[in-house]
């Protein structure tokens, strides 16, 4: 017996063995070899983050510098992880697609948290109010509420939860027109201009472009979305997990040391109310 087990060592290659040893070792050693995107982060020193710098106030450029709400809460939530951040700027369309390619970290721009998203993303704690309103020329007054946009054409951004948003409500009342964008500072100047009677976006965006603007906009109330929040996301993997956390835990900590809501108010006048568990899409 002895014999046949060694000639049935001997006639295994070393490559035989070698597959051996990977399944043995993946099998007791399951912990060693997993990778860790946040002791990778830290190994590292620097995170990247993606998100569209063209969604005042949440996020923009201005004068070349990237400024806004997303980017001074990520730059504190930096700060606890114990790494300086990289900041991508791409445009939406890119942005899911690159977190699914491994081209950086995470996503720091307002998502909306939906079914279809959560399934396939990890989302962060909410970091903003999502739902959606419609904003017009001032002074409009053939636009009272939602339901008189039958027959004008209205702008949204392309691929975004707000256009979805719209299209329903397009559905429900028949005769909407809906033009689509690359980004929403380009529906916003289309409005200002005549081209299209009203846009659609998320309520702080719509109320941050009114106060900007009071001579050129006006909002449209009430919303006429159903009730939403904005959140950062990342991929749906073991090996991100600990990234996840660790951010959510950094927001935490910025709910109860006042740093999230002192944010708010530097740019929005108002601090909403965020839920502090993750609420069902």
């Amino acid at each position: 017996m002895r014999k046949l087990a060694r000639r049935a060592l001997a006639g295994l290659s070393w490559v035989n063995l070698a597959v051996i040893s990977g399944i043995v070792s993946s099998l007791c050693f399951p912990a060693s070899t997993r990778a860790d995107r946040l002791s990778e982060i830290r190994a590292a020193g620097t995170i990247t983050v993606a998100t569209e710098m063209h969604y005042a106030p949440f996020d923009m450029l201005v004068d070349g510098q990237y400024q806004g709400l997303c980017k001074d809460l990520f730059d504190e939530v930096a700060k606890d992880l114990g790494v300086s951040v990289r900041y991508v700027d791409l445009p939406w369309s890119s942005i899911l697609p690159g977190l699914d390619a491994g081209k950086f970290d995470f996503v720091n721009a307002p998502v909306t948290i939906t079914p279809e998203r959560a399934k396939r993303y990890a989302f962060t704690l909410p970091i903003g109010d999502a739902t959606v309103s419609l904003l017009k020329q001032a002074g409009n007054e053939a636009i009272k509420t939602p339901n008189d946009i039958v027959g004008l054409t209205v702008g949204a951004q392309k691929g975004s939860a707000e256009l979805a948003q719209l299209k329903a409500l397009g559905t429900r009342l028949g005769g909407v027109r809906i033009r689509e964008y690359v980004n929403i500072d380009e529906a916003l100047a289309d409005l200002g201009t005549g081209r299209i009677q009203a846009v659609a976006n998320a309520l702080p965006l719509q109320a941050y472009a009114a106060r900007q603007r009071p001579d050129r906009f006006e909002m449209v109330l009430p919303p006429f979305g159903k009730p939403g929040h904005f959140a950062w996301l990342g991929r749906r993997d073991t090996d991100s997990e600990s990234l996840i956390e660790a951010i959510n835990t950094a927001l935490l900590r910025m709910h109860e040391d006042g740093r999230l809501d002192a944010i708010n108010t530097r740019w929005l006048g108002a601090t909403p109310r965020l839920p502090r568990v993750m609420p069902q899409p």
